[in-house]
């Protein structure tokens, strides 16, 4: 099963689903064990047919030991519609809550051929191969990802640009500024 409005994002546009600073999603699995965790810091690292990103996960979390094992995780991009979920998510820890994907309503779908769940409802996903630095992950909890696939939502991303202000407002990307609150993205401005 896939998602509906999952279309694919070419590899050299995938930083752009990144770039504008969102709370994401992140999941991994190992041995049929699926996670989904939300983090708030993640960013580009390189752009191009090899583009990489960052992400922050705290060495108590269940979603960096799948990781750890498998080396393949994804980050999505959650919409406001999707806040409470996320939230929910985000608190919970897999290890104190086995059920908590069932508990926040969060539904899971695949990208064949890879292996990593996805989560639906999401407006953009990064699939991505762990590149070990021990050193890095260790002292900082920094993990870096080399995007294999990217795909967006084609209702608010299409010809590699972001088009929030065509769609409805549920659709709109969040971004976490501490404390439980939230932001989704604003109108764009030209320069």
């Amino acid at each position: 099963m896939t998602a509906k409005h999952f279309t694919p994002v070419a590899i050299d546009k995938s930083y752009r689903l990144l770039n504008h600073g969102p709370t994401v999603l992140v999941s991994a699995t190992h041995a049929g064990r699926p996670n989904v965790m939300a983090a708030a810091w993640a960013c580009v690292l390189d752009y191009g047919l090899s583009p990489k990103v960052t992400v922050v996960l705290d060495k108590a979390t269940y979603t960096r030991e799948l990781i750890e094992a498998s080396n393949q995780f994804a980050l999505q991009l959650p919409c406001k519609a999707q806040t409470q979920m996320t939230v929910g998510v985000g608190s919970d820890s897999a290890r104190d809550v086995p059920d908590k994907l069932s508990k926040h309503g969060v539904e899971l779908f695949y990208a064949p051929p890879s292996e990593v769940p996805l989560v639906a409802g999401c407006v953009g996903w990064l699939i991505c191969k762990r590149i070990p630095e021990i050193h890095n992950e260790q002292t900082y909890d920094l993990f870096i990802g080399e995007v294999v696939a990217a795909y967006a939502d084609e209702r608010v991303f299409s010809e590699g640009r972001w088009h929030f202000e065509m769609a409805p407002d549920a659709l709109r990307t969040i971004h976490h500024v501490a404390g439980g609150q939230f932001y989704a993205i604003g109108e764009s401005v030209q320069s």
